[in-house]
């Protein structure tokens, strides 16, 4: 009697998943855990390596907006070669991957060096997310399942922000490379239980075959984009120091026909029954449509200020990497207050208020971060403006996910919780290359503005506005250290705020943009679809073209 091998791995999966299910939720939550927090981690931790390895301001908003283009550009192609060939296969490949780019981003010498790392990196953490989620609703049941979720989920949300008190600790008391470094153990004992516990899932129902043009035209769209948004400072928005025209323009119109004809194609091969990277019909559902637009503009706020607020903390207002990272954890306390309140809060008011509600608490906190920015500013009330902040997060980022599908039906709903993550990563991209941007700018202008006062020689101001710049100002400190330069570093800092008061209303403003986009979100039930745990069916959606 002869037995099929397919028999054989099947059981031993089974056997591994009801044996040490909980164990595999471990090790799945650990390895989401440093992928969203390698997100923030580096962000306290950045004015101290740009001053070691003298990054300029440029190679500062690379270093964090390509880990979030690579994780958006390839999360749904390596999410559909996992359902392929195996869940399991890609989650330890992916951890493989982000420890050794972990390593590399350690040992790095120069800025490009760091850069080459977290893009590597980004394509790591791109396979581990979806890997992650598929497992645990593969392996996980009835009410197990929403306990699996819950905490999937709330390792998300929990990792984000105590990421930056976690690099804070580490630049102050040990080094920034161990804000990467950390990685490694952890990402070991992740591997150890992916061998151990975590069963190998696929989804035989899956349409086969890949789109690969739809990912190059993806990949290679958004990159140009995010290039020209990132590069104008550099090379200049129409023309270069030279007169030359700059690459700036070319790669931006390149971007948006690149985007344009993958558009196209995806609805093309889908009529013809092709593969695709996307079904772009999802967007015809009204509360997908602009509920993923509202996910993308929130992280792009949300994301482009954890970038910029650290460096005004650390290099204008005097803060330290780790108290810089304990003011963020008051964003954090804001998120786990309200996490408790917040489902007898749909169930009373539903999603779409909740959702309108946090994103107005998010909008009215960081307006008033800006407007009450200044040199004398307490670190108390920048907590409270944060703590507030929280409470927004909390309110608005959990329940958009849940009104982004509430229409969704089922059998698409793996496709959708893909598309609206990469809505997400593309946001944080956006968020680190348009705030950055405008906050290195404006820092040029207000310090060279401030500098005219001083009665420094024209040739001091231009070298002290361009030392400045370029550093985003890590310069600072050492300038406000020596006498000599006391009074330019104070001009400098000064400049700091005002780029960072502008930068930060600039961020209230797209918040609130996000809030405008759920008005157009039709009205949904105030009660929460059942869960798996009542025994009852889930809700099956139904595509709305509106």
């Amino acid at each position: 009697m002869s037995v099929d091998k397919n028999d054989t791995a099947d059981s031993a999966n089974e056997q591994r998943a009801g044996k040490g299910r909980w164990f595999a939720l471990a090790a799945v939550a650990l390895g989401v855990s440093i992928i969203i927090m390698d997100a923030t981690v580096v962000n306290v931790a950045l004015p101290v390596i740009i001053e070691d390895l003298h990054l300029d301001a440029t190679q500062a908003e690379w270093m964090n907006a390509v880990y979030s283009l690579m994780f958006a550009a390839f999360l749904l192609t390596l999410g559909k070669l996992g359902d392929l060939h195996g869940r399991r296969r890609l989650f330890l490949i992916g951890i493989i991957i982000f420890v050794l780019a972990s390593v590399a981003a350690g040992f790095s010498q120069t800025g490009n060096e760091l850069i080459a790392a977290r893009l590597v990196q980004g394509i790591g953490a791109a396979m581990i997310l979806p890997a992650t989620l598929s497992t645990v609703n593969a392996i996980f049941t009835g009410r197990e399942r929403a306990i699996a979720f819950a905490v999937w989920g709330s390792t998300i949300g929990g990792m984000a922000a105590v990421g930056p008190l976690v690099g804070g600790w580490l630049t102050t008391y040990v080094s920034w490379q161990w804000a990467f470094w950390i990685n490694v153990p952890v990402g070991l004992i992740v591997i150890a239980g992916i061998i151990l516990y975590v069963p190998e899932t696929r989804d035989d129902t899956t349409q086969r075959g890949l789109d690969i043009s739809g990912v190059a035209l993806s990949a290679l769209g958004l990159g140009a984009i995010v290039f020209a948004l990132i590069e104008g400072q550099n090379y200049g928005w129409w023309r270069q120091d030279s007169g030359a025209i700059s690459p700036v323009p070319i790669a931006l119109a390149l971007g948006i026909v690149l985007m344009a004809i993958f558009a196209w194609s995806q609805r093309t091969r889908l009529v013809a029954g092709k593969p695709v990277l996307v079904d772009l019909g999802l967007l015809g559902v009204r509360s997908f449509r602009y509920g993923s637009i509202a996910a993308l503009i929130v992280a792009l706020g949300e994301f482009g200020l954890l970038f910029t607020l650290p460096l005004l903390l650390q290099n204008a207002l005097g803060f330290s990497p780790l108290g810089t990272g304990w003011l963020i954890v008051s964003l954090a306390v804001g998120t786990f207050l309200i996490s408790g309140m917040t489902p007898k809060l749909t169930a009373k008011f539903g999603g779409r208020t909740v959702v309108r509600l946090g994103l107005a608490t998010e909008a009215i906190a960081v307006a008033g971060l800006a407007i009450t920015l200044s040199s004398s500013i307490s670190g108390w009330l920048i907590a409270f403006w944060l703590f507030c902040y929280g409470l927004g997060v909390g309110m608005a980022t959990a329940q958009l996910t849940s009104v982004i599908l509430a229409e969704i039906p089922v059998a698409e709903s793996g496709q959708a919780s893909g598309l609206q993550s990469t809505f997400r990563q593309l946001g944080s991209a956006l968020g680190v290359a348009i705030l950055g941007t405008l906050l290195i700018t404006s820092l040029g202008k207000s310090t060279s503005a401030n500098l005219a006062d001083t009665g420094l020689p024209p040739a001091t101001q231009d070298s002290v506005t361009q030392v400045v710049t370029q550093s985003a100002g890590a310069a600072i400190p050492s300038l406000q250290a020596k006498p000599e330069t006391q009074a330019a570093g104070d001009a400098a800092a000064a400049g700091m705020i005002r780029a960072s008061k502008i930068t930060t209303g600039v961020a209230a403003i797209i918040i609130g943009l996000g809030l405008a986009a759920t008005i157009a979100l039709p009205k949904l039930p105030p009660t929460p679809a059942p869960t798996p745990s009542s025994g009852a069916e889930p809700r099956r959606g139904r595509r709305r073209n509106s």
